[in-house]
């Protein structure tokens, strides 16, 4: 753990895991208040001694104040950086290591700025006739897509108070569904009741009766997760609340959005428990289909839970997970591998995500590089979801699970692949734009600061030639 350690959310989380005040941790480290309010809002390094204070006074792994964060920040930078904008300078590795562990506020800025440029480009080109509402201001899905990214996609707080409630309730050894029903009646008094057969909405509240309303067309792992997204509002909104203010979104329509979401995270905590799914996941080398049975989840809430098991001290294995639709478009992302999603574009046509629409409800495997060197072991099936009947809309949707294949022995999926050959690994990147392939058939565009050669004597598959 060599040179300057800029982890101030690692020390905010160890002190709010303690549900200790500033004051009171800096007088367990032994060290001032100021000092560890530097520490917090990364505007001062963490020495060796404090270091070694946390991990004699809380148990803290030091392995585990990893720079994952600022490799995060690094990347997104890596990608801005890429535009043509900025074509008269490609910086380092190293310089952009030394301003996001000693200035990340300003690289925070700077990625801001640069989604302002991109939306308001967007807008331009589009000639919508909105130029006087050309605000600069990252969505709400964007502000909060990025809140869960750079939270490794876990909440602490959540998680544990889910396992807790799993774990009074015996889920999964019960049935979860008839657990979660008793302990909402018994608890909060409320009733659960079949929607009128002309509701559309999946499940509604009626706080004056205190009855909830579920669609009797509703799957059961669907009809359960609501049920759990009915106690998180009853239970958690505090807590949600306390999070949600600490991420400082921009807009109340950001916040709102991460409330949403911070309540469906403690709901799928509370079906899929942390440490008893991390244990099944490995005991059955995270068979998606096993897990789903064996927790009476669906496959996209076990991919999902699969991603979010980031607990310090206890991490499953890094995954990626994606889900899209039918046109391409990643409505759900989470990485903890090195695999990072293109934040503008498209994925790229040669990852199996797609490939999943052709074959339903087959899981497709895939061993992939991308231009880095680095290998995934990618899983991909398509789903469909429909609560009605005949005539009723079914939506599809790809989900994506992957691990870099240093960890694929422990998923079935890796069983009869040739993990050896690079042969056998097609060659894929995050986005065309930013790829740097030269001999890509499926690339819909040339890469950014990309020189293009056009030979009118020629013509091969693309209609212009790449620098090599």
């Amino acid at each position: 753990m060599a040179g300057k350690l800029y982890i101030g959310r690692r020390f905010r989380e160890v002190r709010e895991s303690k549900m200790l005040t500033q004051a009171a941790f800096a007088e367990r480290l032994g060290i001032s208040l100021s000092y560890l309010n530097q520490i917090e809002n990364n505007q001062r390094p963490v020495s060796a001694s404090v270091l070694v204070l946390l991990a004699e006074k809380f148990q803290v792994d030091l392995s585990s104040l990893s720079l994952n964060d600022s490799d995060k920040v690094i990347s997104m930078l890596a990608e801005s950086l890429a535009d043509p904008i900025f074509a008269s300078y490609t910086p380092s590795i190293q310089e952009l290591k030394l301003v996001v562990q000693n200035a990340p506020g300003f690289a925070q800025a700077l990625l801001n700025a640069h989604q302002a440029y991109r939306r308001n480009s967007e807008q331009l080109a589009s000639l919508d006739g909105q130029i006087a509402n050309l605000a600069g201001e990252p969505t709400a899905y964007e502000e909060v897509r990025d809140f869960f990214h750079l939270v490794d996609n876990y909440v602490h707080e959540l998680d544990t108070a889910a396992e807790a409630l799993a774990d009074r309730l015996n889920i999964p050894d019960s049935n979860a569904t008839t657990a979660l029903i008793s302990y909402l009646e018994s608890k909060h008094g409320v009733q659960i009741r079949h929607s009128g057969p002309n509701e559309t909405s999946l499940r509604q509240f009626d706080r004056a009766s205190r009855t909830l309303f579920l669609s009797q067309y509703l799957p059961t792992p669907t009809r359960t997760f609501q049920i759990a997204l009915q106690i998180a509002a009853l239970e958690q909104e505090d807590r949600i609340d306390q999070i949600a203010d600490r991420a400082t979104f921009r807009s109340v329509d950001a916040r709102n959005v991460c409330a949403a979401g911070l309540r469906n995270y403690f709901a799928g905590a509370l079906v899929l428990p942390y440490q008893r799914f991390l244990q099944s996941a490995q005991e059955l080398r995270h068979d998606l289909e096993l897990l789903a049975t064996r927790f009476g989840a669906s496959l996209e809430q076990v991919a999902h839970r699969l991603s979010t098991l980031q607990r310090q001290g206890s991490k499953g294995v890094p995954v990626f997970f994606a889900r899209l639709d039918r046109a391409g478009n990643i409505t759900k992302r989470h990485s903890a591998a090195k695999l990072q999603f293109a934040r503008y574009g498209a994925a790229c046509p040669l990852w199996n995500a797609h490939q999943a629409f052709e074959a339903p409800s087959q899981i497709i495997r895939q061993l992939a590089e991308t231009p880095d060197g680095i290998r995934f072991l990618c899983i991909a099936t398509e789903l469909s979801k429909g609560r009605g009947g005949f005539g009723s809309p079914r939506p599809r949707y790809a989900i994506a699970l992957g691990c870099e294949v240093s960890y694929a022995k422990d998923f079935v999926y890796a069983d009869g692949l040739d993990l050896t050959s690079k042969g056998t690994y097609d060659p894929i990147g995050i986005s065309c734009r930013i790829c740097e392939r030269t001999n890509c058939s499926q690339r819909a565009i040339p890469p950014l600061k990309s020189r293009l050669r056009i030979d009118r004597d020629r013509r091969d598959i693309l209609p212009y030639q790449l620098p090599g």
